[in-house]
């Protein structure tokens, strides 16, 4: 791959575009606010001039609902050898092009799984990608060649191809991404009119919970619209999972005895079915789950304190699997907890004790 032309320059778009320039790719940028495309060249993701001739692959990075219809009109005016999308959604898009009667052969519908709660060309990173699956829905019709630069675009942007089926991508998407996403939007609307007493209580369960709710509505109501069954499907089950569980809730303050037993039994069989589901989420790398012990540790918000512990850790020779920050609520201080190995985390503990960190493990 030589030259590129990103259709669509938001945070996707643009994060593509400076993973291939960053390569040595020539990158061409378009945008239907050439604002946001000449900022995106600003930023080094190429250039905002048209090209030239005939480009090696164009990249659609629109929203789903607009996807078929910029790829239509890229693909009438013949401007690159391949095509593809990274929007999230790909069996609709794709069906709608058959339907403009465009040439599927030089067309792939892909979808890398990254984002970010913050859109636009100044959130986009060249990093983005890295480590990350990107589907791709290949069918009998594409040709080899611009699969070969689909693939070759995942190898650029350091991200894992993975081949999926488009439908079964769709339905994928709506129970790991779409379905929680507007769950978590239902519970951080619930604070939104709380009393401030009980919001200062906020932890980092949460923030866990509430986090992805911070994402722009508008490209929610986009990507959902472009995929409102199986997501409807999905909260349609959650739904009966939260009547069970209010009915279970309500017999809990019952004075019968029998019945909350019964409501016990019903609270106990949600978490644990929480629990099945909860470990099947891969863990670093792609990998089995594994259970971390550990170790916290109390520090001053102050410049270097993280540093210090890594460097700490590091010289104690224990790997740092994961780590998670927990702020002190009106005091400028924290938690620090450090995810190990279960038998690295006596000897991180007692490293760092020496090194005068307060240790709570």
């Amino acid at each position: 791959m030589r030259t590129a032309l990103v259709i669509g320059t938001g945070l996707i778009g643009t994060s593509v575009a400076m993973a291939l320039a960053q390569r040595g790719v020539v990158v061409h940028l378009a945008d239907h606010d050439p604002e946001q495309a000449r900022t995106a060249a600003a930023l080094g993701a190429g250039t905002d001039e048209a090209p030239e001739g005939v480009v090696d692959l164009a990249v659609v990075a629109a929203p789903p609902a607009h996807v078929a219809g910029v790829l239509g009109d890229a693909m009438r005016r013949g401007v690159a050898y391949g095509y593809l999308d990274v929007a999230s959604v790909k069996g609709g898009p794709r069906r709608e092009l058959e339907a403009l009667g465009a040439d599927l052969s030089r067309y792939l519908g892909t979808h890398p799984m990254a984002g970010r709660e913050k859109s636009g060309p100044l959130a986009a990173s060249a990093e983005l990608f890295e480590g990350r699956p990107w589907v791709l829905t290949p069918t009998r019709d594409t040709d080899t060649e611009v699969l070969n630069l689909a693939l070759e675009l995942v190898s650029h942007c350091r991200a894992v191809p993975v081949v999926m089926d488009a439908d079964a991508h769709d339905r994928a998407v709506a129970l790991v991404s779409h379905m929680p996403h507007l769950v978590s939007s239902l519970v951080a609307a619930r604070l939104e009119h709380a009393e401030e007493s009980a919001v200062r209580l906020s932890g980092g369960g949460i923030r866990d919970v509430t986090r992805i709710a911070a994402s722009d509505p508008r490209m929610w109501i986009d990507i959902l619209s472009a995929n409102p069954g199986p997501v409807a499907e999905l909260l349609s089950d959650v739904a009966a999972d939260l009547d069970e569980t209010v009915r279970a809730l309500r017999a809990l303050e019952s004075g019968d005895d029998e019945k909350r037993r019964t409501g016990a039994a019903g609270i106990e069989d949600v978490l644990r079915r929480g629990n099945a589901g909860q470990i099947r989420v891969p863990g670093k790398h792609g990998s089995a789950p594994r259970v971390y012990e550990v170790v916290g540790v109390l520090i001053d918000d102050q410049p270097g304190q993280l540093a210090r512990i890594f460097a700490d850790a590091g010289r104690a020779g224990v790997n740092v699997e994961d780590v998670r920050i927990e702020h002190a609520t009106g005091q400028q201080a924290g938690l620090v907890q450090l995810m190990v190995e279960p038998k690295a985390a006596p000897l991180l503990s007692a490293a760092l004790r020496e090194r005068g960190w307060g240790v709570r493990q």
